[in-house]
């Protein structure tokens, strides 16, 4: 069982039935998942409905030949998409979750919410399996459906697709949202409730021995690049306020020989003594009262002598000062010439690549940003040179100052140099 499930755009409700069905086939068997792009919050609640890690596979930032080798190994594996199927970075769509599919070969199935569509959904179905003669889209799984008649008529105008199952609308699974997308997975007290709801909604409503025979050959391991670890022991920052940081390239720093110590800001849990300290990013702006208060935390982590590189959240909170949503202004570490702000928001959203000359992170990489904060305040060096997903320059990104440096990037994976190529 291999396949990539995704819609025809955002908020067809792909996540839940990901969901559902991942902890529904966990009942069973295990299931490793994935999730494409740069997205973080959904791949946590993949891990909570598998109870196995979930690795981001990205068509833009990451080579073929990266993508295969995370890939690798599974016997069942299910992908997640991101938007539309054929949505992607400018200016032609690249690392859609077709260029995914494409790269591993995996059937896709397509979630449509037909919840305002009758006759149309045959049309639409068509359309997107035409689209791309490279993607095979292996049928549908219809959401948000209304009654038996409503689906009676679906039905008809789906004669020629395969339709993976029919799920009612159901408000019991309405997932809440944030600024940036979901609600964290350990935010949510219901999480194991809502998992068992979903799954047992799917295991009704859909054919699951039909899923289980979609399936592709298995990508070799191969020979992929690592990212070198930035120092033999990291201090990575880990809790609410900083959950942002990708599993594979922690594996990354693990596989090249470097030791990692969790710490808690907000439990005030003092800078472990390590050869780098890392912040990444996170909620800091819902927390930045009690950040502030966190003396030993804050104390320690100006005391440390080890290099200190923060990520979005994390860059904020080496500034002077983050102003929450209130308008409040909250103290922080003090070690950038940095303030920034949500009392005013915008939004900052695109693949990135980057370029340093120094700091821990020097060299080429791939990255993203995503981010309301405005920057009313970033005096000194800065960190990266910067270009879109176009090509086109940006703006210099971050700040270093000595041993403590960051952005408002997230670094993805390191950049082979032509990072323009398309995907093979």
């Amino acid at each position: 069982m291999r396949f990539l499930i995704s819609a025809p755009a955002s908020g067809s409700g792909k996540t839940t039935v990901t969901l559902g069905l991942l902890r529904a086939i966990r009942r069973t068997e295990p299931i490793r998942s994935a999730k494409s792009g740069p997205d973080y919050i959904d791949p946590a609640f993949h891990a909570a409905a598998t109870s196995l890690p979930c690795v981001n596979l990205d068509a833009w930032a990451m080579t073929p030949e990266r993508i295969r080798a995370l890939a690798a190994g599974a016997k069942s594996l299910i992908v997640e998409g991101a938007m539309g199927l054929f949505d992607g970075a400018p200016p032609a769509g690249r690392g859609s979750s077709a260029d995914l599919a494409h790269i591993l070969n995996l059937p896709v199935v397509l979630v449509i919410d037909a919840g305002r569509m009758a006759g149309s959904v045959g049309a639409l179905a068509q359309g997107f399996m035409r689209y791309d003669p490279r993607i095979h889209v292996a049928g549908v799984i219809l959401n948000n459906v209304g009654s038996v008649r409503h689906e009676a008529m679906l039905r008809a105008a789906l004669a020629d697709v395969t339709i993976f199952g029919s799920i009612p609308r159901s408000p019991a699974l309405h997932t809440g949202a944030r600024h940036l997308g979901l609600v964290q997975a350990q935010e949510r007290p219901d999480l194991d409730a809502f998992l068992d709801r979903a799954a047992d909604l799917m295991a009704q409503h859909l054919d699951l021995a039909a899923l289980h025979n979609l399936d592709a050959p298995r990508p070799c391991a191969g020979v992929s690049s690592r990212m070198a670890p930035p120092a033999q022991r990291i201090a990575i920052a880990r809790d609410a306020a900083f959950a942002f940081a990708y599993p594979h390239l922690l594996d990354d720093w693990r596989a090249g020989g470097a030791e990692l110590q969790f710490f808690s800001p907000l439990a005030d849990d003092p800078v472990p003594d390590t050869d780098l300290v890392y912040l990444p990013g996170g909620y800091p702006e819902l927390h930045a009262g009690r950040l502030a208060a966190n003396q030993r935390f804050m104390t320690s982590l100006r005391q440390s002598k080890a290099p200190i590189f923060g990520e979005c959240g994390g860059y904020m909170v080496l500034g002077d000062g983050l102003i929450d949503a209130d308008g409040q202004r909250h103290a922080m570490a003090g070690l950038l010439q940095l303030e920034t702000s949500f009392a005013q928001r915008k939004l900052h959203l695109g693949y990135r690549h980057l370029h340093a000359t120094t700091g821990p992170f020097a060299g080429h990489w791939t990255g993203h940003e995503f981010h309301y904060a405005t920057t009313q305040k970033a005096t000194g060096t800065p960190l990266f040179t910067a270009t879109d997903a176009t090509g086109i320059p940006l703006p210099p990104m971050g700040l270093i100052a000595g041993r403590v440096s960051g952005s408002f990037a997230h670094i993805i994976d390191a950049s082979p140099i032509a990072s323009a190529d398309a995907p093979a």
